[in-house]
């Protein structure tokens, strides 16, 4: 089955993100968890790993490119394996207009793909907090406390 490599959305506040470099070339075979492609986000730089093996059938996005979150910029698939819808996705995404989808082709859609993004970045740790220092008696206290209480 064919695997979309999809811009993915690493920051809370990211819309879109650069392409700086593919690691691989089509026709490279990669094994899940080889590293695809280094992605600029509004925050840091990650690489983009395979969750799937196959063959880089088709680098939609050349290197340098800015695009939105969600686009496809790669795919990967058998060497054998019909990418053509795959292609007219990525093709409607990057125009912003739909693929177009006749009445016979609707029996002949192909399972759900899987989508190739990369791993989320970590959570910080909270730092740890001073515990709160202890409240210290002034003369002012303690003659405030005399006057209510007539101690």
């Amino acid at each position: 089955m064919a695997t979309k490599i999809v811009m993915a959305q690493l920051s809370p506040t990211m819309e879109e993100g650069r392409l700086i470099e593919w690691k691989v070339q089509e026709g490279d075979r990669v094994e899940p968890s080889d590293v695809l492609a280094e992605i600029e986000t509004d925050k840091a730089n990650m690489d983009i790993e395979a969750l799937k093996g196959g063959v880089i059938r088709k680098i939609v996005v050349e290197a340098g490119a800015t695009v939105p979150v969600g686009a496809i910029i790669g795919i990967i698939a058998e060497p054998d394996e019909d990418i053509s819808e795959l292609l007219a996705e990525a093709e409607a995404t990057m125009t912003g207009t739909p693929p177009v989808a006749d009445a016979e082709d609707a029996e002949d859609v192909p399972e759900a793909e899987e989508v190739v993004s990369a791993p989320e970045p970590p959570t910080p740790e909270p730092e740890p907090t001073a515990p709160a220092a202890p409240a210290l008696e002034t003369a002012h206290s303690r003659v405030a406390e005399s006057s209510v209480t007539g101690r």
